[in-house]
């Protein structure tokens, strides 16, 4: 009988090989395609990184024009997918409405000619535009508007932020968001890409593909993460309150959220990066309490904690940015999912390359030779 070690979780097993992207835990490096995350956040756009992550290099000029122009020319839905909208409950949430319409959009686009390069460059087009769509669709709906179409004249991001409201964002605003959609487009073999790879290795339609994992994204212990960030400085209040609050959960064994990641033992440079991005939104809009008690808590926490190597993960700022930004609590999962799509894509796309359908063995740990005990026995 073949022996095995069970790793709860999986953890350190490695699953596939990939040349998407590249995490130092140790050192706190995040490479995307073997560009660093600073660089890409600092000089890139969200659709060149996405372009970068999905084929493998960085466009030129005129790739990325056209990438861009496609793109934007698919960024409507169907009709039928408005209706189907209007028929989810108001207090659904949102990640909920999203995974049913992306699935819903493989009805549409239901070939399945994956080893065609143009339907896998349409499915890539196509997803990228809608999914920002019908997450800005649901919301409006949900409080019983019609949604906002579209505008083609606006960059990715800023038209995101204009379908939410139909007010065109403050350009300032809208690179804000891009630099957070480039943060969260790649993060290697997570619990939503690995479900996606799963479901990819099939050979079902990248629709289904993307349900998948936008269903595995919306747990709290991996994209709702940021939600649970924002509830729980709401909870603690004040600043006065940070040091009990920390002392109370390192007492009772209780979870912080926003700290502490499966890779990452120093602060994760995501974090970094928004930290940096919500000192600019500050400024440039005002002052906001809860970021004020998030600075304490990281101060705190990482007195009590680093030696553990628990530091702020990307989800810890990512709430206080999108909430400045006008975004509701309960998007911003979905809102990681539009930006996720990206790197889900691109391993799709890697796995379709050398595909091998996934299946795992298990250790069995139940009894053996049982007697079956007729209905009347029991």
């Amino acid at each position: 009988m073949a022996v095995y070690e069970y790793h709860a979780g999986l953890e350190g097993v490695p699953a596939t090989q990939s040349s998407i992207s590249f995490v130092d835990g140790q050192k706190g490096l995040l490479e995307y395609r073997g560009i660093a995350i600073e660089h890409l956040a600092s000089k890139s756009t969200f659709l060149e990184t996405a372009y970068l992550l999905i084929w493998g290099e960085l466009p030129n000029r005129q790739e990325l024009q056209d990438f861009q122009q496609e793109i934007q020319g698919h960024r409507r839905l169907k009709y039928r997918v408005r209706d189907m909208m209007k028929c989810f409950p108001e207090s659904g949430h949102p990640m909920d409405a999203l995974q049913a319409c992306a699935a819903a959009l493989g009805l549409f686009y239901s070939r399945r000619e994956i080893s065609d390069p143009a339907y896998v460059h349409e499915a890539v087009v196509r997803l990228l535009a809608k999914v920002p769509t019908m997450v800005a669709a649901f919301q409006l709906m949900r409080n019983g508007n019609d949604p906002v179409q579209p505008r083609d004249d606006l960059s990715y991001a800023a038209n995101f932020l204009y379908m939410l409201n139909e007010r065109e964002p403050d350009p300032f605003l809208a690179n804000i968001f891009d630099v957070c959609l480039t943060l969260h487009a790649e993060h290697t073999i997570n619990a939503s890409t690995f479900s996606a790879m799963v479901t990819a290795s099939t050979l079902t339609d990248p629709y289904a593909v993307i349900a998948s994992a936008v269903g595995t994204l919306a747990g709290p212990l991996h994209g709702g993460a940021a939600e649970e960030v924002v509830g729980m400085l709401e909870t603690i209040g004040t600043v006065e309150n940070v040091r009990p609050f920390v002392e109370n959960c390192v007492a009772n064994k209780k979870k912080i959220m926003g700290f502490g990641h499966r890779v990452y033992k120093v602060k994760d440079p995501r974090a970094t990066i928004l930290q940096n991005l919500a000192e600019q939104l500050f400024d440039r809009l005002g002052q906001d309490r809860y970021y004020d008690i998030a600075v304490e808590l990281e101060k705190v926490v990482s007195e009590k904690m680093s030696y553990k190597g628990i530091y702020p993960n990307v989800d810890f700022y990512s709430g206080l940015v999108y909430r400045k930004l006008g975004i509701p609590t309960d998007l911003y999962t979905p809102v990681f999912a539009i930006s996720r799509t990206a790197g889900w894509l691109a391993h799709w796309k890697e796995q379709l390359g050398e595909n091998r359908i996934f299946r795992p063995t298990q250790i069995y740990t139940g009894l053996h030779g049982i007697d079956y005990v007729p209905m009347d026995d029991r």
